[in-house]
This record gives C-alpha cells, structure tokens and sequence, in this order.
C-alpha cells in the first residue's frame, strides 16, 4: 500500500509518498496548483508505485481550496480521502509534544494517518458531484439570511417615518405593503396621495383584496401620523424594498436549481412530513454520501448533535452538552426539519410531548427528537424506501 499525504493551500501544495513500512517514497515536494502541478503530482504517484500496489490519497477538508485537485483525483481514479482538519490536528499533537505545525508536517501527518487509520473511508464521486447541491443549499441560505436583514431594515425605517401603517397590515412584509412604500415612502406621502391613485396601487399589488376602504384607512391613518419627514430615510426604503424584491428573483432561480437536483435524486427524505425540498435538500448536500456513515450516530456527531463527555477521576460533568462541533448547516437544516415533522407526523408529535411532559425544555426536547429523525433519515436513505406513517 502507498499513501499520499497532501497540504492544500491556495497556490501550492505540499505532497508526500510513503509505503506501508512507513519508508518515505517521495519526501516533501511543492507542486502549484494548476494542472502542470497536478500532472507533476499523478507522475510521481506512478513512479513511486506499480500497478497492483494500493493507492491512498490524503487531503484536509479546507473549503474551496481544495476542490480542484480533489477533482483531479478523482478524475484519474485514485481513492481519495477528505481528512477532518481537527482530526488530523489532534493526530499531529499525538506524535509529537513539541509545538510544530507547518505544511512539511501536515503532509506527514495526512500521510501517517492513512496508513494508521483503517477505519477511514474514501471520498466517492457521488459525494463530489454532491457538492453543487451544497453550493446551491449554501447560497440560499446566505441569500435568505440576507433578505431578513433588508426586513428588518424595512421596520426600523417605518417606524421612523409611518409607524401606524403595522397596526393596519397584518405584516408589512406583504406585497401591497411593499408596493404601497416603494411609491409612497413615508406618512406625508400617503397623506399627500391621490386616493384613486393610492387605491389602484393596492388593489393591484393585494390582486383585489384591499379596495378603497383600506386605501381610505391608510390615508387617514397617514394624516395623523407622527413620522417623521425625512427624505434620505425614505429615499433608503424605497432602495430597500428594491433590493428585496432582487433577492426574491435570486432565491427563486437558486430554489429552481436545487429541485431539478432533486428531481434527480429521487431521495426518500421528502417523503416524511413536514421535510420539504429545501430543508430536505439541505439535509442531504450536508451529509453527502450515506455510505460514509457506520451508522446514524456517526451522522449525528458529524452535525454536531452528540453530547460531549468528561470525566476524570472522582470528577464528572452533570450536563452534557452537545458537542457543536460539526456542520452549522446541517444542525440547522436538521432542527428546523425537527420542528415541522413534529408538527405533521403523529409519532414524532407524541414523542416531543412525552418528552416535554418528562419535564425538558422545550429546545431539549426537541434536541431528543432530532437525534430520532436523523436515525430515521439514516435508515430510509440505506434502504432506499419511502416513509410510511404508523397506522
């Protein structure tokens, strides 16, 4: 067996081959990161082995940096492992006591964990090619994130210039609202406002649920107000309304791209109630490939969901606290996912409510509830079957 050991970076990365005697085939080489760099990477792999020798190729797990030669890798059918960076941190501080971190000994330290570390499973193409649904899933998640920052914005701004218009709306977040401040951006403008005119832009943005009544309310309602006049605030709503509606076309086009994906997948995980394509989608870009898992609690140490543990001696920690270590993305796809099938599936509803009558909190209930549905999103993604509901 022959194990590569590779530290990724940015324009270069480090690259070492050793064989299973722990013998040095290559020591430490630079290669750039380009393609003449990766060829220079594939010809020292071949010279260093022959063809029945098993190959190993090891890397961190360092974002975007990596994608590249991992699909290089891949490509040229070479069993590629991805390495957690803590992991391979802590197998580093093992070794040695001195504090000696450089990309030289990173490489070593890859390269000395394959050959050590035989329950590691290699990266497969399907988990490659998963990630253009994370990228997509990430990026909703960002753009989303977004736009509630621009919702919050709104508020702010009208509380400062219309502040009676919330109690007449059952949100400001609505079309009409939305339509009714970008023309009309502050109290002295609806007051100002033609009420045929001001009428039409709610019948139109509400398709004819608000009529002249409302548009009549709104203007009376503006004559009283006690917002403030300030053009540069309503000049910044109007501008914020706008990038709004921008990053609803966004989110809409990145939401199409996901359930084409998804249409492909044909992923049992949408079967459950209450998971729907984008939390479901969410779910599967952040796990990937099943098959890397043993079982469902490796998944849950890999979101972060497993409690931690210390005890030395006479000394016992009372509360174990989840660990937090894994993917935010997936803790929060998972949570999320939590909440609506509790809703929606009668076991699932009836496990939270004995919970919750055992006396926890409702977020550690819900936590306890989490852990269930990963084993069952587990089971149902090996087995390839639908969820079916208990009779």
């Amino acid at each position: 067996m022959v194990c590569v050991g590779i530290d990724v970076a940015k324009d270069k990365h480090d690259c070492v081959i050793i064989n299973s005697e722990g013998e040095i085939l290559a020591d430490v080489f630079t290669i750039s990161n380009n393609m003449a760099g990766f060829k220079q990477l594939h010809q020292a792999i071949q010279r260093c082995t022959c063809k029945t020798d098993k190959i190993k190729v090891g890397l961190e797990a360092t974002g975007h940096y990596s994608y590249n030669i991992l699909g290089f890798l891949l490509d040229n059918g070479l069993a590629t492992y991805v390495l957690n960076p803590l992991h391979t941190n802590l197998y580093r501080k093992s070794l040695s006591l001195r504090k000696t971190k450089t990309d030289r000994v990173d490489a070593r330290t890859i390269a000395a964990m394959l050959l050590s570390d035989v329950g590691l499973k290699p990266y497969t193409d399907t988990a490659y090619h998963n990630e253009e649904l994370k990228s997509l899933t990430r990026y909703r998640f960002d753009k989303v994130k977004e736009r509630a920052q621009l919702k919050q914005s709104v508020a702010r701004l009208v509380c400062i210039l219309f502040p009676e218009l919330e109690k007449l709306v059952p949100t400001l977040h609505m079309a009409s609202v939305y339509a009714l401040l970008d023309e009309f951006p502050g109290a002295k403008q609806v007051a100002d406002a033609n009420l045929t005119h001001l009428k039409s832009v709610l019948c139109g943005a509400s398709k004819g649920r608000y009529g002249r009544d409302k548009a009549i309310e709104i203007r009376e309602a503006a004559k009283a107000s006690i917002g403030s006049v300030m053009p540069a605030k309503s000049l910044e709503l109007r501008h914020t309304i706008r990038l709004i509606h921008e990053l609803d076309a966004e989110i809409d086009e990145i939401e199409a791209e996901i359930q084409q994906i998804m249409d492909e997948l044909h992923s049992p995980i949408t079967t459950i109630p209450g998971i729907g394509t984008r939390m479901g989608a969410m779910i599967l870009a952040e796990v990937g490939d099943f098959s890397r898992f043993d079982s469902p609690d490796k998944v849950l140490a890999y979101a972060g969901l497993s409690p931690s543990t210390y005890q030395s001696g006479q000394l016992t920690n009372c509360y174990a606290h989840m660990e937090k270590r894994g993917s935010r993305y997936l803790r929060y796809a998972i949570f999320n996912a939590t909440r609506f099938v509790c809703q929606w599936d009668p076991t699932f509803a009836a496990y939270l409510a004995k919970k919750r009558a055992e006396g926890k909190h409702y977020n550690v209930a819900i936590s306890h509830a989490a852990k269930k549905l990963v084993r069952l999103i587990y089971a149902l993604e090996k087995s390839g079957e639908p969820y079916r509901m208990a009779a």
